[in-house]
């Protein structure tokens, strides 16, 4: 009799705190993406202080959110960059690459969902950023949507950025 009492406190614990998991995710702030039909690809616009708002792609195979040689341009004149470290990153085909990380002092994912202190590597030679999982972690939970196209954030801070520091 124990055992069942305990079985089945065990499975209200899980059920109550996935039901937490999934009000906090549902009540969070919805972010519109576009999507790429032909490739099955998300993309979402950010911007970041002292860089223009760009499209990055939604990767959730990457474990860090990845930024342009010309964003970091933009935000060390703005002062909003500070190197971190060096890291070996280990790309789709399997071979390994030394990229720095930086850390962003804030971005505004959308139009609202504003985030700060994100670890983001510089990938040269790249095109296009993209929103890897440093930066959807301290988004979550979330939740991506593929029909209709949508993301929808936790934790997104509710205070303005303040402009760059000049």
């Amino acid at each position: 009799m124990v055992k069942l009492v305990v079985a089945r406190c065990a499975v209200l614990s899980a059920l109550l705190a996935l039901t937490f998991s999934t009000a906090k995710a549902a009540s969070g702030t919805v972010v519109p993406i576009r999507s790429h039909v032909e490739f099955t690809t998300f993309y979402v616009g950010i911007a970041m202080a002292g860089a223009p708002v760009e499209e990055y792609l939604l990767d959730t195979g990457s474990g860090y959110m990845t930024i342009t040689s010309r964003t970091l341009s933009h935000l060390k004149k703005a002062g909003t960059a500070t190197y971190l470290r060096e890291l070996d990153g280990q790309m789709a085909d399997g071979s390994v690459i030394r990229v720095p990380v930086y850390l962003i002092d804030r971005m505004t994912i959308g139009e609202s969902c504003q985030l700060r202190g994100i670890e983001a590597a510089v990938m040269p030679g790249s095109s296009r950023g993209l929103l890897g999982l440093s930066a959807l972690r301290m988004l979550s939970p979330f939740e991506l949507s593929t029909d209709p196209p949508r993301l929808r954030l936790s934790n997104c801070s509710s205070t303005p950025l303040a402009s760059p520091r000049r």
